[in-house]
């Protein structure tokens, strides 16, 4: 087998439990597929269909006191994807710095996330992944499996992919758990 195939065959080795901080273990579980990259391809589509039905009024409803709007929960994909793929990039590179981690709740309130609507979250969500798939295609075998410390913890590239697309299934469930639920209770 030449080095270009070993490479492809390793980006669709799911990443050990070593290779993340337990927290994470939620969203790799729900990425069952050895296919990340078309996973991952796949999702902006999905939050675009997700959005195509909420009406204008409804961007800025949370489905209980305390928790984010539409809007909100939106702008933390946003965040969240440049989060990760700036720590795959970091650590794709070898960088030895650790990656502080990141206050989730602290990035929603100070984003400008309520002013934004739903579509343009997505379609900066859009241009993110675009970008961070095209850099995570283009590692070799060694690079999408090198490791490194973010938020105090181990973590690989390789988790990071995988984190990515189970961080966007968490956030759709809830979509559909939550919101819509109570979209159609009210």
């Amino acid at each position: 087998m030449d080095a270009s195939a070993v490479g492809a065959a390793a980006r669709h080795d799911r990443p050990a439990a070593d290779e993340y901080a337990p927290f994470f273990a939620g969203y790799v579980a729900r990425v069952p597929e050895t296919a990340i990259f078309d996973v991952l391809a796949a999702q902006p589509a999905e939050l675009a269909a997700r959005i195509a039905t909420v009406a204008a009024a409804d961007e800025s409803f949370a489905y209980a006191p305390g928790k984010w709007t539409l809007r909100q929960l939106f702008g933390h994909l946003v965040d969240g994807e440049r989060v990760f793929g700036y720590r795959a990039l970091c650590i794709s590179r070898r960088d030895p710095t650790p990656l502080p981690g990141f206050d989730e709740n602290a990035f929603v309130e100070r984003a400008p996330s309520p002013r934004v609507a739903l579509a343009d979250h997505v379609r900066e969500f859009a241009l993110l992944r675009e970008a961070n798939l095209l850099m995570l295609r283009r590692l070799d075998a060694d690079a999408f499996a090198a490791r490194g410390t973010a938020s105090g913890r181990p973590i690989s590239v390789r988790a990071l992919a995988w984190i990515m697309g189970g961080h966007v299934r968490h956030h759709l469930a809830v979509l559909d758990e939550r919101y819509a639920r109570a979209l159609r209770a009210r």
